[in-house]
């Protein structure tokens, strides 16, 4: 049964979470300096100490040196991290899915003892998916209740050499957490004669082999949260057993959706924003007077920051419940749950809810609200990142309207 009564460990894991956001995060997250030259990138000391408490590799199972977190855990601590600061959460969020999906789920026991040590030895390293991804979301409008094939991306492909290497070339671009990664799981074409979608191969790169050149992006430049970057593949030779899987069929192929066990993840980071701008207001409102009373007692006041708490409750009901599906998909199988895409709900609602709310919690402020070098101007910014990254809230609606007419894309 749906549960929402956390147990003594998650308490224990949000309190710590929440202390290293307010000690460590927020005071360098909201300098001024740091806000007005819109400098995002996430501080390499404060990833480091992240890693030193496990919020690297929390999704990792507890044999392989992880905590082993489940859905819910792992939202919580997505949120609480990005109340601090949504960059440093995009890249701890990324690399501890991507632990699990990687070492526990897909890798085999020789590429397991390969690959793990380093990455459990070395706190600063990183995880990067280099994924096929083909651009079907942005042109879902046009293709609504249609199946129409996508082409196949071709800017990255790896050939066969007679000894059953790979020879990587190409380009994948906007790769998140490349300018930190020590480790990628590439998606490259390895059949170029199969259909759209097909002849998908991923296959393990490691971040020092000859021919892979990583060119950091200008945050200035894209809407996104953390590092990306532009992975260069020129002659790249990977060995045989570093493929993933099957050849031409790429365990993560059928989409990011495996990437997190299809949790709500970016939702629960974007409630972290909407939160902080939530607080922020509060503890305004608190100090400051108007016409002799605080104006958090003012009834204009009080119904704005109402309308925020209520969209922040239910944003957060509807992300964990989308988490505790993910972890128990008997309850969707036998219809306990219903089986619309509780994810994909969750990220539409989160994103207006939170971009909303953001802008509220400025209206608090009233002037300073829109001030460069304010803490509110950062949540506004952030919160309005996510409205528009990934699946937007148009797409994700006509998402979910196909699920209502049981159309699959699969």
């Amino acid at each position: 049964m749906y549960d929402l009564h956390l147990s003594a460990e998650q308490h224990e894991i949000r309190d710590t979470v929440r202390e290293f956001v307010t000690n460590e995060i927020k005071p360098v997250a909201i300098k001024p300096a740091r806000m007005e030259s819109l400098d995002r990138r996430p501080p390499a000391d404060i990833l480091l100490k992240a890693a030193q408490m496990g919020l690297r590799t929390l999704a990792l199972s507890e044999p392989l040196g992880g905590a082993g977190a489940d859905g819910i855990t792992a939202c919580i601590v997505a949120e609480e991290l990005a109340a601090g600061d949504p960059d440093v959460a995009a890249v701890l969020v990324e690399t501890s899915a991507l632990s699990h999906v990687l070492f526990d789920q897909l890798m085999s026991p020789a590429q397991r003892e390969r690959f793990l040590p380093a990455f459990i030895k070395d706190d600063a390293a990183q995880l990067a998916l280099a994924a096929h991804e083909p651009d079907s979301d942005t042109e879902l409008g046009v293709n609504y209740h249609r199946a129409v094939p996508v082409a196949p991306a071709t800017n990255c492909a790896a050939t066969r050499t007679p000894t059953g290497d790979w020879i990587i070339n190409g380009t994948k671009s906007f790769v998140p957490n490349a300018p930190l990664a020590t480790l990628f799981a590439v998606q490259v074409r390895t059949d170029p004669k199969a259909p759209a979608g097909q002849g998908i191969s991923t296959l393990l790169v490691a971040r020092d082999t000859a021919g892979m050149t990583v060119r950091e992006l200008d945050q200035n430049a894209g809407w996104y949260h953390g590092l990306r970057g532009d992975v260069t593949f020129k002659d790249t030779r990977v060995p045989a057993d570093q493929l993933l899987g099957d050849e031409g069929s790429s365990p993560l192929a059928a989409g990011l959706e495996a990437l997190g066990r299809g949790l709500p993840l970016v939702q629960a980071m974007n409630i972290g924003i909407g939160r902080a701008a939530y607080e922020a207001a509060v503890d305004y409102a608190r100090i400051r007077v108007q016409g002799a009373r605080r104006i958090i007692e003012h009834q204009a006041i009080g119904t704005l920051l109402a309308e925020i708490a209520i969209r922040i409750e239910l944003a957060r009901t509807m992300v964990w419940k989308a988490a505790w599906a993910a972890d128990h998909p008997a309850a969707v199988a036998e219809r306990s749950v219903t089986d619309l895409p509780l994810q994909t709900i969750a990220r539409v609602y989160t994103a207006e809810a939170m971009h909303q709310a953001a802008l509220d919690a400025a209206e608090v402020f009233g002037a300073m609200g829109v001030m460069r070098d304010m803490p509110m101007h950062k949540y506004v910014q952030d919160a309005l990142i996510f409205l528009h990254s990934g699946m937007s809230p148009g797409d994700g609606k006509l998402r979910i309207a196909e699920a209502i007419a049981e159309f699959r894309r699969d």
